[in-house]
């Protein structure tokens, strides 16, 4: 499954107070979809690598070509794993920005080391 901006429902929520309470959630449901789409275009193939498998982690793997495997689950159930997995991908985020400083820095640095 992929993040469809175009979905108007992706946003949505059952209660109004919900999204009253939730600046967030107010600030996403106001995007236009391109804006969405080049957030969701951003991410790097190695963390949507690392994010499918923390979520077949959670679901259960089995081969697709010996299984038909289907999975039944409850709407807050279903709610926490893409919560896990949305914050797995912010925390990924945050460490593959904090890799590319420490790379520059370390870049910076090796110019200064005389020869």
């Amino acid at each position: 499954m992929a993040f469809n901006p175009n979905d108007a429902s992706f946003f949505s929520v059952d209660s109004a107070d919900v999204a009253a309470g939730n600046p967030l959630l107010k600030y996403l449901q106001h995007q236009s979809p391109e804006v969405l789409a080049n957030v969701a275009r951003s991410v790097s193939p190695e963390v949507r690598q690392i994010i499918s498998q923390n979520i077949q982690g959670l679901v259960g793997m089995l081969p697709s070509e010996a299984f038909n495997v289907q999975v039944t689950t409850d709407r807050e159930n279903l709610a926490g794993m893409l919560a896990s997995a949305m914050m797995t991908g912010y925390f990924l985020r945050q460490m593959e920005q904090r890799m590319q400083l420490d790379h520059q820095l370390a870049g910076l640095s090796g110019l200064d080391k005389p020869e």
